[in-house]
């Protein structure tokens, strides 16, 4: 149960336009990571732009994008972050055999060269935080400066949303629970 009680949607005509642009932005739904923010009208408009701008705005390609949110997920133990990423990761042509090797993905040969770099920079950046020279540099032949800082930004942002969601025990989505169980 969340530690904090979920926003009205209605309370306010601020929140509800608001609200409304969140479900505009996410396909229709107002997910409880977002009935939360809105307990700070600020704060989650700032979050979506950001969000809108990793997910989908960025040229980093979606498969990169998505392991090293499902890895962010895995390393911190957010369950709601890493059940809600599996159909997108799925769609952007991560396989499940992909997702379910992520607990060991230096034994398995699933990954290629890009997605290990993209692995172990993600590793870096959420354990250790100060990256090692030789994870950084094992990025620059597969990726531009930009999608650098993209792929950057995307680790250091879904940090954000695992610490979030983990420090106030905001509830998974009943989808979200189906997705684990199977």
């Amino acid at each position: 149960m969340a530690r904090v009680p979920y926003a009205d949607e209605n309370s306010s005509p601020e929140i509800k336009a608001l609200s409304e642009r969140i479900r505009a932005e996410r396909g229709g739904r107002l997910l409880n990571l977002y009935k939360m923010l809105l307990n700070s009208p600020s704060v989650a408009a700032g979050w979506l732009s950001l969000l809108t701008a990793i997910r989908q705005v960025c040229e980093l390609r979606g498969d990169h994008r998505e392991l090293a949110i499902l890895r962010v997920a895995i390393v911190n133990g957010a369950q709601y972050e890493y059940r809600a990423h599996i159909p997108y990761a799925l769609k952007e042509g991560v396989t499940q055999a992909q997702i379910d090797a992520l607990d060991e993905w230096r034994k398995s040969p699933l990954f290629s060269e890009a997605q290990r770099a993209v692995l172990a920079y993600t590793e870096a950046m959420t354990r250790e935080i100060h990256v090692p020279d030789p994870v950084f540099d094992a990025l620059r032949p597969h990726f531009s400066p930009r999608q650098i800082v993209e792929l950057t930004a995307t680790i250091a942002a879904y940090n954000l949303v695992s610490r979030f969601l983990e420090a106030l025990a905001i509830d998974a989505e009943a989808a979200h629970a189906q997705v684990a169980k199977r």
